[in-house]
């Protein structure tokens, strides 16, 4: 095997002999600027050149003589912005006066000057005209009684309209002196909307000719009347009669004990024309079972004025000088039902003393056709009064029946006498 080491570098060699030459060269970068030349000499005049632009402005001259020339107007310029305010100027000099102005609207009346002094009296006028007729004078003193004039007429030309009611289903007699108008049903008030209107049971509209458990209806703007279509009330004074134990509204065969003696057997016969004109609504069935226990009234002609006494004690009240009793009765003030509605009656009319106590004098009837007594009833009666208890506080008591009238003040319905 043949080992080869690496010897030491030799020396350089002899030059060699010049080459040929070489392939031009790719064009260099351009050089440096070399440095100006010397000025050259000063050429011949060259011809004018061309009107080069305006130079900057040069700087102030030094302050000449000054030459002013004016040179033609130039174009208007362009408007500028307008200037900040200036300061008020001075006041100017007073001018001259101005012409004379159109004459002014007259001014108001002066205050009235003083009295000047008085003037001589005048001539006398002539004669005036006649005056009208004066203001009639006070009456004169009365003169001498004349003799007595002729009897005059009846005063029942003139009379008086009362209302009595029965309490029963019997009509009842005019008191004496007195003559019969019609007879009717005892109505005592009516509520409708939730109002109540009563009837004063002395005059004549609390006696209806015909009776109805509804007998009106309402009417609204819309040119519509409704009859017998929502929940409004119709009360009449009532007969003693007692109601079933179940206190249901009587109907059918079992109101025949309330009706009156007039109509006994009319639910067994063919109605009349008479009686189908008291009852125009109702048919022959219906009629039975709405027939309750009303009262029946009479409407009266008086020849005179008619009031109602009360004595506010249990015994019964005289009547005025010169009045003559018509009946005697109990003190009935007032009354409510559904809706604490209700009404009064006034203590001077005869309308406010019943002949007949009863704590439920009335009876409450519907538009349903049917008619009961209800819980929420009341009458108001008044009360009897002590001379020695009148400014005193009255002491709470409570009545039961048998001892109800002990408390109860009386009455009297009396006629002035003629």
């Amino acid at each position: 095997m043949i080992l080869f080491i690496q010897g030491n570098p030799g020396r350089p060699g002899l030059n060699g002999m010049k080459g040929d030459p070489g392939l031009p060269g790719v064009p260099g970068f351009p050089g440096m600027k070399g440095p100006s030349g010397m000025p050259g000499s000063a050429g011949p005049e060259g011809d004018p050149g061309l009107t080069g632009s305006p130079g900057p402005p040069g700087l102030p001259g030094p302050s000449g003589q000054s030459i002013i020339i004016k040179g033609d107007a130039g174009p208007p310029g362009v408007p500028g912005q307008p200037g900040i305010k200036g300061l008020p100027g001075l006041p100017g000099l007073q001018g001259l006066p101005g012409p004379v102005g159109p004459p002014g609207d007259p001014g108001h009346n002066g205050l009235p000057g003083f009295d000047g002094a008085s003037g001589r009296k005048g001539d006398p006028g002539l004669p005036g005209q006649p005056g009208t007729r004066g203001l009639d004078g006070p009456p004169g003193p009365d003169g001498l009684q004349g003799p007595p004039g002729p009897p005059g007429t009846s005063s029942v030309v003139h009379g008086f309209l009362i209302t009595r009611h029965s309490q029963t289903t019997d009509a009842p007699q005019c008191p004496q002196g007195t003559v019969q108008i019609y007879e009717g049903f005892s109505l005592l008030y009516v509520q409708g909307n939730k109002r109540a209107h009563g009837q004063d049971l002395g005059t004549a509209g609390s006696c209806l000719r015909r009776f109805s458990t509804m007998p009106f209806m309402f009417c609204n703007i819309n040119n519509v009347c409704n009859f017998a279509s929502r929940n409004d009330y119709s009360y009449w004074l009532s007969t003693p009669e007692p109601m079933p134990m179940s206190m249901e509204p009587l109907k059918g065969q079992s109101i025949q004990p309330f009706i009156s003696r007039q109509f006994n057997g009319l639910c067994t016969r063919r109605v009349s024309q008479e009686e189908e004109m008291l009852f125009p609504t109702y048919s022959l069935c219906r009629l039975c079972s709405l027939f309750l226990s009303l009262t029946r009234c009479a409407v009266c002609e008086a020849p005179a004025v008619v009031i109602a006494v009360h004595s506010q004690t249990i015994q019964i009240p005289r009547c005025p000088q010169g009045w003559d009793s018509l009946w005697i009765g109990y003190s009935f003030m007032m009354h409510t039902s559904a809706g604490a509605e209700g009404s009064g009656q006034a203590l001077a009319s005869p309308g406010s003393c019943l002949e007949e106590f009863r704590s439920a004098p009335f009876i409450e009837c519907h538009g349903r056709g049917t008619c009961n007594y209800y819980a929420n009833s009341y009458s108001f009666w008044l009360a009897t009064v002590d001379v020695s208890d009148m400014f005193s506080k009255p002491q709470s008591e409570t009545l039961k029946a048998g001892d109800l009238r002990t408390r109860i003040s009386r009455c009297q319905v009396c006629m002035k006498r003629t």
